[in-house]
């Protein structure tokens, strides 16, 4: 019997001792500030946006534009590595971690984090004494939506005004616009230093397709003018004023068509096509009022013709002319 009391009590010290160097280590690994910091910064790698918002610390402003903190809109974060995790004067702790973005360039951000009790009375929690969110200040201009990351955003904010966009750090960020008819270069913020507020604009400009489109609708215009024979066709650029009497049809034809330009007016949506000058032809007889003589009128006419455009819903092109 006492040789089994010592067996049990040396086997219940071994336990208890195994028990106490458990907690000492995961205390000192998965539950230590650095093991804090990784923890979210794995969750930030996986894009598991929900994951990483549940972290202690982890808070936006009421008013904050929330868009961005979406799974498809966080970039790659590859080879995280602990540098440093120190204790400070205050009793919180910096911890300081290297990644990258996808590529061979290393980027490094500090944290801080403070203690926050024990869970169980074993385990050490944490939190982040500043909130590793950053603020994109954007500005989107002559459109609505953009691109980040290859996520399509349509922003609540007016076009032309700096919107405050909440973003997960560190993150590389690449802002642009790609749809039927508009196009914007790519602009990349990284956010790397916690608390930082990014600048970025994106330009919105007509693309290849727009001003094809806008070139052929132009076309057809005036080639429907042309079928007009009368000297001065309804609700086109171009016509001829005579004295004398006319004695046969009017006949046109486009000589030179113009060249269409596309550039933005300051109402989100809306553009134009600045007047361009093309050559119309008409051909016909007229009756002398002077002698009676009959001659042709064989004659190029100059004109300028420019579009108000109007895209709705991104794809549909409502272009109103305007005679110049």
């Amino acid at each position: 019997m006492r040789r089994i009391l010592i067996f049990w009590s040396v086997a219940f010290v071994v336990l208890i001792a195994a028990f106490v160097a458990t907690v000492v280590i995961l205390n000192a690994s998965i539950y230590s500030a650095s093991g804090f910091v990784h923890e979210y910064l794995d969750s930030v790698a996986r894009h598991d946006s929900a994951a990483a918002l549940e972290m202690p610390g982890v808070r936006t402003a009421n008013d904050a534009d929330t868009s961005l903190l979406a799974d498809r809109a966080m970039g790659s974060l590859e080879n995280i590595q602990l540098v440093r995790d120190v204790a400070a004067v205050d009793g919180t702790r910096s911890v300081i971690f290297d990644y990258s973005f996808g590529g061979n360039t290393v980027d490094r951000t500090e944290f801080l984090v403070e203690n926050t009790g024990t869970t169980f009375g074993l385990f050490t929690t944490w939190r982040f004494v500043t909130s590793p969110l950053n603020t994109v200040s954007l500005t989107v201009l002559h459109d609505s939506s953009f691109d980040v990351n290859g996520l399509e955003i349509t922003s609540a904010h007016d076009e032309g005004v700096p919107g405050s966009f909440v973003v997960f750090a560190p993150g590389r960020y690449t802002l642009a616009h790609d749809s039927t008819f508009l196009t914007a270069e790519p602009v990349t913020v990284e956010a790397t230093t916690i608390g930082e507020i990014l600048d970025a604009k994106i330009d919105v400009q007509a693309n290849g397709e727009f001003v094809a489109k806008v070139q052929t609708d132009l076309a057809s215009f005036l080639d429907r003018c042309a079928t007009q024979q009368v000297l001065m066709p309804t609700g086109c650029p171009f016509g001829r004023e005579l004295r004398n009497r006319v004695v046969t049809a009017p006949t046109w034809s486009i000589i030179s068509y113009p060249v269409a330009t596309i550039v933005p007016n300051d109402e989100s949506g809306s553009w134009s096509v600045p007047n361009a000058a093309g050559i119309a032809h008409l051909t016909l007889e007229v009756r002398s009022l002077f002698d009676g003589m009959v001659s042709t009128l064989d004659e190029d006419v100059p004109f300028t013709v420019g579009y108000e455009v109007e895209l709705r819903s991104g794809h549909t092109i409502v272009l109103t002319p305007r005679a110049g």
